[in-house]
């Protein structure tokens, strides 16, 4: 087999599988993510990667909504006025243990967020410290949006093999880039709901 027909067979295989099919088909636009961030979180997350109504989950927008999605592993997001709607994939906790449900708002956002262990996770790890911004090991990436239940946030990670798996302790995570336009997008009052 040459080369060529070698690329060629190896590019087309992807293509048989229909939930990677199906994300590929969406607009980029509405994912809120490139390509290879689609074909990536479809990989690791064959279930479902598909748009939704925030008529489903909310009385009105209001300043805007969002949906953690933690058995499709994705986070949906609607503007105040609704001309805005972005889908991007998500990390999301480990555990049923771990996962809070219900609705909830943002109440605070910070670029640049300091991470300190939780009085859970030091009871486990006692030997965490806290980490810095900027800092690669930083569990909360780039930016960081908190809800009104403490210790649970969405925000960005350095780790991008976390996005698509259940990998946090309660958080939801985006990749870095994402949650830099999400946050941008996001003002503080948006009410979110974890399913």
């Amino acid at each position: 087999m040459t080369r060529r027909g070698l690329l060629a067979a190896a590019s087309a295989l992807p293509l048989c599988t229909p939930a990677l099919l199906r994300a590929q088909s969406a607009p980029p636009q509405v994912m809120g993510a490139d390509d290879e961030t689609v074909q990536e979180f479809s990989r690791r997350n064959a279930s479902s990667f598909r748009t939704m109504e925030w008529r489903d989950h909310f009385d009105s927008l209001g300043k805007g909504a969002i949906v953690c999605d933690t058995t499709s592993k994705a986070l949906h997001y609607w503007n105040a006025d609704g001309s805005i709607y972005r889908l991007y994939p998500t990390s999301v906790p480990r555990t049923d243990e771990l996962t809070k449900r219900g609705y909830s708002e943002i109440v605070r956002k910070k670029v640049g967020p300091t991470w300190t262990p939780t009085a859970s996770q030091m009871e486990r790890f006692p030997d965490w410290e806290p980490i810095g911004a900027g800092d690669p090991a930083n569990p909360l990436g780039t930016h960081a949006m908190y809800l009104d239940w403490p210790a649970y946030l969405i925000h960005g990670t350095h780790d991008t093999r976390k996005i698509g798996r259940r990998s946090s302790d309660g958080c939801i995570g985006l990749y870095n880039e994402k949650i830099a336009e999400l946050y941008e997008l996001t003002e503080i009052g948006t009410q979110v709901r974890l399913v």
